[in-house]
């Protein structure tokens, strides 16, 4: 099937030729609407929700070079709330679009600094991490204006004044304007991302698409089965984070986790432990953990503890080893001196792989288990950070998809515990999205 006027052609001359790429065979059809909303540029503003594989950021990597194309005084900047995401996400997003569209002889693809030309024009396409907001101010372009611009993982932004702030520094000069912003709802309802888009505005899009209406070859039927399993599992977190659904009325981060006293039979009985160690000294404090976890379930039960402030290493070492035993330590590995201290006293301590984003996505993992059940009697501090830990606010009072760095040690603790395992979680989810670009 056609969409009207979607073929690839460059209609103002600028030494693109017609492709055989049609956008309905690559662009979802919940999408084809939208689509058409783009190129008559009925509107500045396209707000993207949707769950996993629900291809919002898929649509926006496809537009942005169809646009540059059709407009040859635009450029285009992209954006994440954190540089060093970049690489991974938005460009190498658009890298796969413009592959996918059979685009790959028209653009100069550079690493250093991350940029995109279109080689007929020169109009670039720009990326920037929004944690340094003072590159935004010093944009240089060959030509034109920025005219497109992508907040991808909008709800990760502090609310609406730091995007009107960006907003109104990039798009100047111009005659017409995109800016896409894709995200997954949040959980919360008190999000400000959830509330802006409950403002009804003439110059706004909201779309909202899940995976339900791609076409299951696209996303592989490991994809869909995934999904059914999670839904006979945990129907409220499949509708979250597969139908994009706002399933949370407060800003509590663990909505899975629950009070449970174990007894000393039911903890005897685990077998699956893993041991996780946050470092802390004078302020902070330092912040062990102890649990099981049962996969097939994915049910963590966290059943003993040792917080403390002001306990040094070789004290730690001699109350940890007891409870940690013959089995590996996970600890965060900014402290080298600290495990090779623990190293010293028998304890099989290792430093917790990090990346760009392990602490979100550490934290989403947790989020993700069916169950956290934590003995308050055995485990009292992990049992209180769990339970009150909330999203941050902005200035508003709203919350914004953003953990704090305060009374988390017992959860970074956790993160560090499951690192391994969320990886390989993490590794097998990526087949799926890296062959399509999600």
């Amino acid at each position: 099937m056609m969409v009207a006027g979607t073929d690839c052609k460059n209609d103002t001359g600028g030494g693109f030729d017609r492709q055989r790429v049609r956008i309905s065979d690559v662009l979802a059809k919940p999408f084809w609407e939208v689509h058409t909303a783009i190129r008559e540029h009925r509107y500045n503003h396209y707000w993207l929700a949707g769950g996993r594989g629900s291809l919002k950021s898929s649509t926006c990597s496809l537009e942005i070079p169809l646009l540059l194309i059709r407009n040859p005084q635009c450029n285009a900047v992209l954006l994440r709330k954190v540089g060093r995401t970049l690489k991974t996400s938005v460009y190498a997003q658009l890298q796969w679009a413009i592959s996918l569209l059979g685009l790959d002889d028209y653009f100069i693809q550079k690493a250093s600094p991350l940029e995109i030309i279109y080689k007929p024009t020169g109009q670039k396409i720009l990326f920037f991490g929004v944690d340094d907001k003072s590159k935004l101010k010093s944009i240089k372009l060959p030509r034109g204006y920025v005219g497109i611009v992508w907040y991808e993982e909008a709800d990760q932004f502090s609310g609406m004044e730091e995007i009107r702030s960006i907003n109104q520094s990039l798009l100047r000069g111009g005659e017409r304007y995109w800016c896409f912003y894709s995200y997954n709802p949040p959980k919360s309802r008190d999000n400000w991302v959830n509330q802006e888009t409950l403002i009804d505005e003439p110059d706004r899009l909201v779309h909202r698409s899940t995976y339900l209406h791609v076409p299951r070859e696209w996303l592989g039927e490991l994809f869909f089965a995934e999904a059914e399993k999670l839904k006979a599992k945990n129907e409220m977190l499949y509708r979250h984070e597969y139908l994009g659904e706002v399933t949370g009325t407060g800003g509590a981060v663990f909505s899975n986790v629950e009070k449970l006293e174990m007894s000393d039979e039911m903890i005897a009985g685990f077998d699956r432990l893993h041991d996780g160690l946050d470092f802390g000294f004078a302020v902070d404090p330092l912040a062990y953990t102890k649990s099981h976890y049962d996969a097939k379930h994915e049910i963590i039960y966290v059943f003993d503890e040792l917080v403390a402030v002001g306990m040094r290493n070789n004290e730690a070492a001699q109350r940890i080893l007891p409870k940690v035993e013959s089995r590996r330590l996970a600890c965060d590995a900014a402290e080298p001196k600290s495990i090779a201290d623990l190293k010293s006293f028998g304890i099989k301590a290792y430093g917790a792989k990090k990346g760009p984003d392990s602490v979100e996505y550490g934290i989403k993992w947790l989020q993700d288990r069916a169950k956290i059940y934590i003995d308050a009697r055995r485990a009292p501090h992990t049992y209180r950070e769990f339970s009150s830990y909330e999203y941050q606010r902005n200035k508003d009072g709203l919350f914004v998809s953003v953990y704090p760095d305060k009374d988390n040690h017992t959860i970074d603790s956790m993160r560090y515990a499951y690192a391994e395992v969320a990886a390989q979680s993490r590794r097998k989810g990526s087949i799926t999205k890296g062959a399509l670009g999600l």
